[in-house]
């Protein structure tokens, strides 16, 4: 194992995109753990699979070709009002099924299906990176205004039709979000690289946490060190990141294994 390549500053710039997305995948998993929609990550990160891919056999590159089909299930799911995991399992069938067929039918589908199952950490560029703080910005500027009013939608569901609240704004800007998160997560982390940083982290939060701002201070405390931990072995031992992100998170997540707080 060559410790030495983590100081190598090749690394440097991939590590930071990694790290950013790191930081806001684990937040929105809260608030989809809240919704009982963590489903969605999946679905939405199978889209961009999808999608990325069928924009690369027709010359569009992947970070502009997997957010469009992401944002396209985001927009398809708010606007039918559909609620609960069934629409992305759906997602999942239909993202699963194009990937594949496009990678039986084109020349390098096989390649980039791969890639983006594995992750391209290792070659993100300042594209990714420019990407990653694009969606950590647009985060910041929409979670406070958005979480208050999902959470209300949460705890409160007949609040927003019984006051007339066009609840429509804040469930597609933040479904948008998500979208957002897991095409470029997908294409910088690998498809389950991603989802698990959505799945995993809030998971163990929501067990272990005793309040609000602890569950979200925990999930991405979670989801930074399982990232951090990931980037060094996988790296130190020349081995695949996606898969090395996955394992260490299922190690993490047997925190979730302790009886939650009451």
């Amino acid at each position: 194992m060559n410790w030495m390549m983590l100081t190598d500053p090749m690394f440097h710039l991939p590590f930071a995109a990694g790290l950013v997305v790191a930081v806001v995948l684990p937040l929105l998993g809260v608030l989809l753990r809240l919704r009982d929609e963590w489903l969605a990550a999946l679905g939405l990160a199978h889209l961009a699979g999808a999608s990325g891919l069928v924009g690369l056999a027709g010359g569009v590159p992947v970070v502009v070709g997997a957010p469009l089909g992401a944002l396209a299930g985001a927009l398809f799911k708010s606007l039918g009002r559909f609620r609960g995991n069934t629409v992305y399992g759906m997602m999942i069938l239909a993202g699963w099924a194009i990937t594949l067929l496009v990678a039986a039918n084109t020349a390098l589908g096989s390649v980039m299906g791969h890639a983006l199952v594995e992750g391209q950490l290792y070659f993100a560029g300042p594209v990714h990176l420019a990407g990653a703080l694009v969606l950590a910005a647009v985060a910041a500027a929409l979670l406070p205004w958005a979480m208050p009013r999902l959470i209300r939608a949460r705890l409160f569901p007949g609040h927003e039709a019984a006051n007339g609240l066009p609840a429509w704004r804040w469930h597609l800007a933040f479904d948008a979000l998500v979208a957002l998160g897991m095409a470029l997560g997908t294409g910088i982390l690998g498809l389950m690289g991603a989802f698990a940083l959505v799945f995993v982290p809030p998971w163990v939060a929501f067990r272990l946490a005793s309040n609000w701002r602890a569950c979200l201070v925990l999930s991405v405390a979670i989801g930074l060190a399982a990232y951090g931990l990931a980037f060094a072995i996988a790296l130190a031992g020349d081995q695949p990141f996606g898969p090395v992100l996955v394992a260490v998170l299922l190690v993490m997540g047997g925190l979730g294994l302790v009886p939650a707080r009451h």
